[in-house]
């Protein structure tokens, strides 16, 4: 027999050496960590939602200690079994003899082996189990859906709070199973319990109890999951065309996994009588038993059945668990009460009968002169142009649209309209090098200021520069929306590289440079500055607090800059959207928060969705693919892609921009999900009746949850089993056909429009969809946005058999006309390039579709921004194109027609034609040439050296004028006959 290798030895100075180290780890990861949650601790406290984090908190350290304790206890106990009936005489093999050397290193570090096997086994159960702290607040708190299966009996709010949490369960029950099953073998073999190789007994008489029970266990589990295992169909995939329990599932599978259940429960007891029967072929048999059922009936039957029985006549065979899947994926995606009306059903697709369009296009008027010509898309350069003021200012890169009712001011009568709106927000990623200095970047620059809004359907004058007509601008806010407080501390560009930038307030006079306010008067050196008095941020007052910070965020300033004091406060985590998810982390919000005026003061909204994967029958999709289109990531957020089939848009959530405070409004009391999580959370959210009238009028349908709405709705609009099974009169959403030919979803729009059947114009968000793999239009569904209608979704269905124009042969047909393929070829040179605005479709009438869009021009140059040259109208097979939309009405409709819609342009009395510029005059003081190509090319290339002086220079005025100057030039080089036109 080899004597057993000695087992290596440390040092003391090592020793000493490896625990300091260790210490001083385990010392900042504390440090760090308890730093961390103290922070989160007083926002949440700063918000007023204490509520949140402690029941957070407190959910997830339960389900650490729990999940940890037993997966780590469970399994140290099972091994301490396996070594305490150890035996105490093993026979003499070399087995034995390789395995000695290991029993003498583990037998006197015993203890410090199995303490360490727990903890960290406990560790990995304790942090993957308290990630799943939703799915037991779920389960504690769940509330009925109130509508019941109908394959099981049993109401939808178990599969969405109780089955999950039984998975959950069952998963860690299997995962204990298995350790333990595995700690006991691994200790039995190296103690002698378990002999592989040894003649003789294999197993000792403690080591064949133990490892039946273990082995019992995990088979009872199984018989359990083969139980949950019945209602898990719900979800089957089996059907491939649609979700949920198929023809095989329910009339194969539901069976097999009933006979399966009590033939695992007979292999579990067999394999517990084995601790009396002392012998294994009992349970050795009824685990294969077990096997070969679950092959035969389990995998065989179902597998027969869908090919010889279902596949041959599938869509029979399946139509009535079509029809569930139907009506549960509607009622989960909340698409079960939708408005169809049958448009255009007498029409003949694009051909156009004159006197009925332009009847039609007159009685609109509520529609046409609300037509949107700005873009909130394209603007973002525009408004920082026009209305930046300063460099530490900025927009963001998607403007927002909302409505204001305001007095006519010519009138005096109060009118809704929809306007182009943004604020002026502090742009912390643009402070130029000696403005990032700590101080400047964290003490004086730390608002923006100001609310800038445009009428949607207006600019100032294409003839004069294209620009929006800023109805509220400048510094201090001034105009028709009346702003009483217009700084904003909270907003969507205070954060650099994705990170979120804080800012230290409050400190008073002479102790502090001052926070820059706006300037003052005209000048650029002259400011005026502002302490910072809200309700908003933490005090940092006290040194303990002011170190915190320091930990926290890694900057020694906090201790050591005149710009902290007892005064001060720190505000951050600032985003809105990012509020309202530490808020309320059980919502998912909306990618594209807007502003509204609310009582004076500048108002963050936005809007939370509960959502569930676990719906019975309805289609499961990826939310951030499904909310996703050509705008997603370029001005609106990205939502998470997670697996999701059940979505209500649940909260109306606001964010003051000046304090920060962020109010939760229950928009959808119904929902059973947000019930749930009320009584979670109790006193978290506000009931809807607390909401102001002036509030709720700026509520808009959000943009994220009809984007995935219109995506369900393309195949679940389909009532008939078997045209659903065969794709039959499917839709699809169609590319946004001003990408550039990208295979990116068109975005929906808001648009203030009157519906058919209603009497005036509701503020909505709409779409077209096209019919699947074609370009021709199929639909058009819009959402309300007004206070009386909100959420009524209507969808106008259009004849099948008579092909529309979608919005890409809408827009090639814009592209191929002879007029604008000219302009575009004279707009794309080196120093401008053609931008296309939003594709607009407005119902006109009982069956009319008339396409807006307007065309701007943008410079090349570094600070160039697009200005309105251009709106392009389609009405059948009619193409209009001119400075105005009155004017483009007139050419699709005839004269008169225009009369009816708001002059894009502003001209009171727009000439059909603009002239062109006087000749120059004759070298000679003769009398002038006769206007003629040449002198219209020549005016052409003068305007457009124009055009780039001013780019180069920056000066914006001059922009617009040589803009102008140049669409003049076009026009006098297409009289003059330029272009073959």
């Amino acid at each position: 027999m080899r004597p057993p290798v000695p087992v290596p030895t440390l040092s003391r100075r090592a020793k000493l050496v490896i625990g300091a180290i260790a210490v001083l780890l385990v010392l900042f990861t504390v440090v760090g960590t308890l730093t961390n949650v103290y922070v989160d601790y007083l926002w949440f406290d700063e918000t007023g939602f204490t509520e949140v984090f402690w029941t957070e908190l407190q959910t997830r350290a339960m389900l650490f200690a729990v999940a940890g304790v037993a997966t780590g206890g469970l399994t140290a106990l099972a091994m301490y079994l396996a070594y305490r009936f150890r035996p105490a005489f093993r026979p003499m093999s070399l087995e034995q003899q390789n395995l000695e050397r290991y029993r003498q290193s583990l037998e006197p570090r015993r203890g410090l082996v199995l303490t360490a096997i727990a903890v960290v086994l406990g560790l990995f159960a304790g942090f993957t189990a308290q990630a799943s702290w939703e799915t037991w607040l779920s389960f504690r708190n769940s509330t009925d859906f109130g509508r019941v299966d109908p394959q099981f009996g049993v109401d939808v709010s178990f599969f969405v709070f109780d089955y999950p949490f039984y998975r959950l369960l069952l998963g860690f029950g299997f995962a204990i199973a298995i350790l333990a099953l595995i700690g006991s073998l691994l200790t039995h073999y190296v103690f002698g319990g378990l002999r592989l190789q040894t003649p003789g007994q294999k197993l000792t008489a403690a080591a064949r109890v133990q490892l039946s029970v273990l082995v019992g266990v995990f088979v009872a589990l199984k018989s359990v999951a083969y139980w949950l295992d019945r209602y898990g169909l719900v979800y089957s995939n089996r059907g491939g065309e649609f979700t949920g329990a198929s023809y095989t599932d329910v009339n194969a599978l539901l069976v097999s996994k009933t006979i399966l259940v009590w033939v695992a429960g007979v292999c579990a007891v067999a394999f517990f009588a084995n601790i009396v029967v002392r012998n294994f072929l009992l349970p050795a048999m009824a685990l294969v038993l077990l096997l070969v059922t679950s092959l035969v009936i389990g995998v065989a039957y179902p597998a027969i059945v869908q090919q010889f029985v279902v596949k041959p006549s599938a869509n029979e065979k399946e139509a009535p668990y079509i029809d569930r899947a139907i009506e549960s994926t509607r009622e989960a995606y909340d698409l079960s009460d939708i408005d169809y009306v049958e448009f255009a059903q007498e029409t003949t697709g694009d051909q156009v009968d004159p006197e009925t369009a332009l009847a039609q296009v007159r009685q609109e008027t509520e529609t046409i002169q609300n037509a949107r010509l700005l873009d909130p898309n394209v603007l973002s350069d525009t408004f920082t142009a026009r209305q930046q003021i300063r460099n530490v200012y900025g927009f963001p890169e998607k403007l927002d649209i909302d409505r204001y009712e305001l007095p006519d001011p010519e009138t005096g009568e109060m009118e809704t309209r929809d306007y182009v709106v943004a604020v002026r927000e502090l742009n912390s990623a643009d402070l130029s090098e000696n403005q990032a200095s700590w101080i400047n970047r964290h003490t004086v620059y730390t608002h923006g200021n100001g609310f800038v809004a445009a009428p949607a359907n207006e600019v100032v004058s294409v003839r004069e520069g294209g620009v929006p007509d800023f109805t509220t601008r400048d510094l201090p806010t001034r105009g028709n929306i009346e702003v009483e407080q217009s700084r904003v501390y909270y907003g969507e560009l205070i954060q650099d590289q994705g990170q979120d930038v804080y800012s230290v307030v409050g400190a008073t006079e002479g102790s502090a440079p001052g926070e820059f306010d706006r300037p003052e008067g005209s000048s650029d050196e002259g400011q005026i500055k502002n302490t910072y008095d809200g309700e908003g941020g933490v005090s940092i007052g006290s040194f303990f607090r002011q170190l915190t910070f320091a930990i926290h965020y890694r900057e020694r300033n906090f201790l050591l800059s005149s710009a902290v004091n007892d005064a001060s406060k720190v505000l951050y985590v600032r985003d809105p959207r990012e509020r309202v998810e530490k808020a309320a982390p059980f919502l998912e919000v909306d990618g594209d928060p807007y502003p509204a005026v609310i009582d004076g003061r500048i108002t963050w909204m936005l809007d939370g969705y509960t959502t569930s994967d676990a719906y019975p029958y309805a289609e499961q999709r990826q939310l951030g693919e499904a909310a996703a289109d050509a705008l997603t990531g370029t001005g609106t957020t990205a939502l998470p892609d997670e697996t999701f089939n059940y979505i209500r848009n649940s909260v109306k959530a606001t964010v003051d921009a000046y304090d920060g405070t962020i109010t939760l409004y229950a928009w959808d009391e119904e929902d059973p999900v947000l019930r749930t999580f009320m009584k979670a959370f109790p006193g978290v959210i506000e009931p809807r009746s607390d909401m102001s009238d002036e509030l709720i009028s700026h509520v808009r349908y959000p943009e994220d949850l009809f984007k995935v709405q219109r995506d369900v709705l393309t195949r679940y609009h389909v009532d008939d089993p078997q045209d659903f099974y065969n794709s039959n009169d499917r839709w699809q959403v169609p590319d946004d056909p001003t990408r550039g030919g990208q295979a990116e979803a068109q975005p929906p729009y808001y648009i203030l429009a009157q519906r058919p059947g209603e009497n005036e114009a509701t503020f909505q968000l709409t779409s077209a969809l096209n019919a699947f793999n074609r370009q021709n239009l199929s639909s058009f569904i819009s959402a309300s946005s007004d206070p009386e209608t909100y959420g009524e979704l209507q969808v106008l269905r259009l004849p099948a058999n008579t092909p529309f124009k979608g919005p890409q042969q809408v827009q090639q047909s814009f592209n191929t006309d002879d007029d604008v393929a000219r302009d575009l070829n004279l707009f794309r040179s080196a120093d401008s390039k053609p931008v296309f605005g939003n594709l607009l479709t407005l119902p006109i009438g009982t069956d009319g579709l008339l396409y807006v869009e307007p065309l701007y021009v943008e410079g090349t140059g570094a600070n160039s921004f697009p200005l309105l040259r251009k709106v392009l109208v389609n009405y059948g097979d009619r193409v209009g194109y001119a400075d105005t939309l009155g004017e483009a009405l007139d050419q699709v409709f005839g004269d008169g027609a225009g009369e009816s819609a708001t002059d894009g342009g502003g001209d009171e009395d727009p000439a059909p034609t603009t002239p062109a510029p006087p000749p120059p005059p004759a070298p000679d003081g003769g009398p002038a040439p006769a206007p003629g190509i040449d002198a219209a090319v020549s005016e052409l290339n003068s305007a457009l050296d124009r055009l780039a002086d001013a780019q180069r220079s920056g000066d914006f005025a001059a922009q617009g004028q040589a803009l102008a100057d140049l669409q003049r030039a076009v026009e006098a080089y297409q009289q003059a006959g330029g272009g073959g036109g």
